[in-house]
């Protein structure tokens, strides 16, 4: 019988030199197809219950953030927050800049959501940029900041971020036959 672990990683393409030389793009479609239960009960499972009780509304990253913590939102009837990149939200909203690999980019959310305890949801932890800027940007707008729900981390691409990170797979966890 194959474990959850193998069989989420059966459905990942992973797609090299993608968006652009020596990186490794992990491409979520094939499992958003047809496995979204399994997907949600794995997320689910992988967050303490004392954690999740807590949470107020997941704060969903752009943009396969939106597919999982809309998973998490509606199973378990909390609210769901944006957080998009720069002129995606109508005014007023709160934004913060921060640096990726290759550039510059801006985050931002809806400056009107009244400070609540939230729990970040992205699809891909690597370096962890990303995750920085959307806890920024959380602490800017008053939020309580849980920790964050990975998909997918990629533990040796980062350090220690300063928050409680939950996931489902990581790089040691993938079977040698998995989709390529």
């Amino acid at each position: 019988m194959m474990n959850m672990s193998t069989a989420l990683w059966s459905h990942i393409r992973t797609v090299q030199d993608f968006p652009k030389p020596g990186i490794c793009f992990y491409d979520l479609t094939p499992l958003f197809m047809k496995n979204l239960e399994p997907l949600t009960d794995a997320l689910i499972a992988s967050i303490p219950t004392e954690q999740l009780a807590q949470v107020e509304s997941f704060v969903a990253v752009e943009a396969r953030g939106f597919v999982l913590a809309s998973l998490l939102a509606q199973r378990t009837g909390k609210g769901l927050l944006l957080v998009r990149k720069a002129g995606k939200l109508p005014p007023p909203v709160i934004g913060v800049g921060y640096s990726l690999e290759y550039g510059l980019d801006r985050l931002e959310m809806s400056a009107e959501i009244q400070p609540q305890k939230v729990m970040i949801v992205d699809d891909v932890l690597a370096t962890g940029g990303t995750l920085k800027a959307v806890k920024q940007l959380m602490n800017k707008c008053n939020h309580t900041v849980l920790g964050a729900s990975i998909f997918l981390d990629l533990q040796d691409l980062h350090g220690d971020l300063g928050l409680n990170i939950w996931s489902v797979l990581d790089e040691q966890s993938k079977p040698e036959a998995a989709v390529a």
